[in-house]
């Protein structure tokens, strides 16, 4: 059983993970295991109860002064419940004071996994149905229950976490901070993993032993952001990709994010993970209530491989809904990079034409098609067509496209105004300005209100509108600025702090309508690249840019980082023109497939003016994915070195589930003379199947899967800077 329950009790089992937690004398509810899968037996003999001085007791318990939540692990610590770590909630329940003591009430199993209304959120499918534990909480004096929210997937050993907060008081309550789980792991020493970043290099992997205090990763930006991600893992000091214990925490949220992680005076560790409370507040009047966004929770017990691939599996089985989810994505050509804003119908239409002969699937128009947008100063939010610099209609120009067997698809920034345009004219209320100040801009734009129903049904009816009349299939979604000192016009003084989290549901709301009108449309996620890439961001978009950067050897890191928390289908990679705009390095344009094909693979350049020699490669590279798509973008992928730790080269390789095939791909980022030999070991293959492998696609001979794991290959030598290589192997 997924949801045992006994003597108040709670243990959730999932295939390789119990999670545990129980309802104690006092009535609280208290942590008691999250580990290797183990029977329902009653953890909570792991727990010292002492006299703790300078930790308060809850009333009831002073005399003895042996009962303290502030060291007891516990499920959702609240602020003034004596705990004086982190907490999850901070309100003001009608006091005026921010306090509160919350006490089990009840609970309730359900078949199927809950939903969150207006949030992304996991699903039950028909081949993982999930079940829900509802355990509701109620404060000691007022009427005001928290419900907490477990989600149980058994076989893709998940357990998914979000809690609701009701006010059943004749009064309003006041939210200021409000975490959507809580993580107590009791004693252990243990390291932080997060992926930090800026524009064009995110999620940077950084391992760090977690040291007495709090540690923080945040967003305040109102997007998860470039800088910090919302995915975190704790780890064993020992644990590596194949061994050891970690645990993660990904965030279902695609606004400002909180994350803490603190060891106590007692050397137990508690993970917190929610909404950012940096600029947050939340009025609950009399009969409201409100969701947190969803946190997704995983064990391994066999290194960050296990971790990674499980999360992998459970996203695109039950996390992404779009009907691309399983589906190889499209080739795609983006004209950015070839044109900028300086295109034509002319230079569009010969892009088109060689993607067509170099059998390519689709042609994307990123920025620059509408109102008056010849830079980056105006135009946006006029999501009318500019027919005179197309020369015609849209939908001419993507009948034309569609002519040479092409898909077409269209770079959209919705969430953004420039204030030299018809729409911040008109409607100068939209955006996010403070009366009275001059606004805090970036990149020459301004932010609109999302949370204004009158502005995302404008996006929304513009959206849908280009899209049916001019037969599109797919959306490039960017956003190209962080919040910054916004005020909504619509909002009273005393809700300000409700907006970041209103833009965000406002977000969703547009996009839950798009996705719902045109099933069959690939939406792309991006914010400046990889600005945005979160859990939550994938329930719409089944991939993401994954940054600005498209220079092959930084993709390494950047492509290395994301690989941890999510899958390499939602990772959008393209082959670029050399010198790189970046960076300006210089990488031979078999290194940058070879890059771009481990995330969805595409082009961004002008495919008109490559060499002959380029477009013999690319013809190659594209049969190749073809043929291979999906062991890379469905496989097992395994981290076989670190760009982090591995200054000489990088690898990693995708491994069919069933054995019968995997591709190991090998970049060298430095180079020696006299060099020394390499050897790696594969991982994913069945030891007792025999493989016919191809360097480069030219064979290589023949190996047993127990060798080639066991006592791994030679990898090839660089004969160039940037080098790389793939190896395939079949078996027979």
């Amino acid at each position: 059983m997924a949801i045992n329950i006994k003597n108040q009790i709670f243990t959730l089992h999932t295939k390789n993970s119990t999670y545990q937690m129980k309802v104690d004398e006092q009535n609280m509810l208290i942590h008691t295991y999250y580990g290797n899968r183990t029977d329902d037996t009653d953890c909570s003999y792991l727990i010292r109860m002492a006299d703790r001085g300078f930790s308060g007791n809850i009333p009831g318990t002073d005399r003895e002064r042996v009962y303290s939540l502030d060291f007891l692990p516990q499920e959702f610590p609240v602020y003034g419940d004596g705990d004086y770590r982190v907490d999850c909630l901070k309100a003001d329940l009608g006091s005026g004071v921010q306090d509160g003591i919350f006490f089990f009430d009840s609970y309730q199993v359900r078949d199927g996994k809950y939903n969150i209304p207006g949030l992304p959120a996991f699903f039950s499918s028909e081949k993982s149905e999930g079940k829900t534990l509802e355990i509701v909480l109620k404060d000691a004096v007022e009427e005001v229950y928290v419900h907490l929210l477990y989600g149980v997937f058994e076989e893709l050993d998940i357990i998914t976490r979000a809690a609701v907060v009701e006010n059943r008081t004749e009064g309003d309550i006041q939210i200021s901070r409000i975490m959507s789980a809580c993580l107590d792991l009791g004693m252990g020493k243990y390291d932080l993993i997060h992926f930090y970043g800026k524009h064009a290099g995110e999620r940077q992997m950084e391992r760090n032993s977690l040291p007495h205090g709090i540690t923080e990763l945040r967003s305040t930006r109102g997007t998860s952001s470039h800088q910090h991600n919302p995915f975190v893992i704790l780890a064993d000091k020992d644990t590596t990709e194949s061994t050891g214990e970690c645990y993660s925490a990904s965030f279902l949220y695609s606004g400002g994010f909180h994350a803490q992680a603190e060891v106590d005076q007692f050397n137990q560790t508690r993970l917190v993970i929610g909404i950012d409370d940096y600029d947050f507040s939340w009025k609950l009047k009399k009969g409201e209530s409100f969701s947190t966004p969803e946190v997704c929770l995983t064990y391994s017990a066999d290194g960050f491989s296990k971790l990674s691939q499980t999360l992998h599996q459970a996203i695109v089985s039950n996390l992404i809904r779009s009907c691309w989810k399983d589906r190889v994505r499209p080739i795609l050509v983006n004209n950015w990079e070839a044109t900028y804003f300086d295109f034509n119908k002319d230079n569009l239409i010969a892009i088109a034409k060689e993607a067509a002969e170099l059998n390519l699937d689709m042609l994307v128009l990123d920025d620059g098609w509408f109102g008056k947008r010849d830079d980056d100063f105006s135009g946006l939010g006029d999501w009318f067509v500019n027919e005179k610099k197309l020369c015609g209609t849209l939908s001419e120009l993507v009948k034309e496209v569609h002519d040479m067997g092409l898909s077409f698809g269209l770079w959209f920034e919705p969430e953004m105004i420039s204030e030299d345009s018809d729409l911040y004219r008109a409607h100068p209320d939209w955006a996010l300005v403070i009366p009275g100040r001059q606004p805090i801009r970036s990149r020459s734009q301004l932010v609109l209100d999302m949370s204004r129903e009158d502005v995302t049904d404008y996006l929304t009816e513009r959206i849908c509108d280009i899209v049916e009349k001019a037969d599109i299939q797919y959306i490039k979604w960017d956003m190209n600025r962080s919040l910054m000192a916004a005020y909504s016009a619509k909002l009273p003084r005393d809700r300000q702090g409700e907006l970041r989290h209103r833009y965000v549901l406002g977000l969703y709301k547009v996009l839950e309508a798009v996705t719902q009108r045109f099933p069959e449309l690939l939406l792309e996620g991006c914010s400046g690249g990889g600005g945005r890439f979160d859990a939550g961001m994938l329930y719409y978009c089944p991939q993401i840019w994954c940054s600005d950067n498209t220079d092959a050897i930084e993709r390494l890191r950047i492509q290395y980082g994301t690989s941890f928390g999510y899958p390499m289908s939602s990772v959008s990679a393209h082959v670029s023109v050399c010198p790189n705009h970046q960076n300006h390095r210089v990488t031979p344009f078999k290194t940058r497939g070879i890059c771009a094909m481990q995330g969805t693979f595409g082009y961004e350049l002008d495919l008109s003016k490559m060499t002959d020699e380029e477009k013999k490669m690319a013809g190659e590279q594209i049969a190749f994915f073809k043929e291979h798509g999906r062991l890379f973008q469905f496989g097992d992928y395994y981290r076989l070195t670190s760009p982090f730790e591995n200054r000489d080269y990088t690898v990693w390789e995708y491994a069919a589930q069933d054995g019968s095939e995997a591709c190991m791909s090998v970049v060298y980022t430095d180079m020696y003379a006299n060099a020394a030999s390499e050897i790696v070991k594969w991982k994913g293959l069945d030891p007792k199947k025999v493989y016919q492998m191809q360097l480069d696609g030219e064979d290589a001979g023949n190996f047993s899967g127990a060798a080639l794991m066991h006592a791994g290959i030679l990898l090839p030598l660089p004969e160039q800077n940037y080098d790389a290589f793939q190896i395939y192997l079949k078996a027979e």
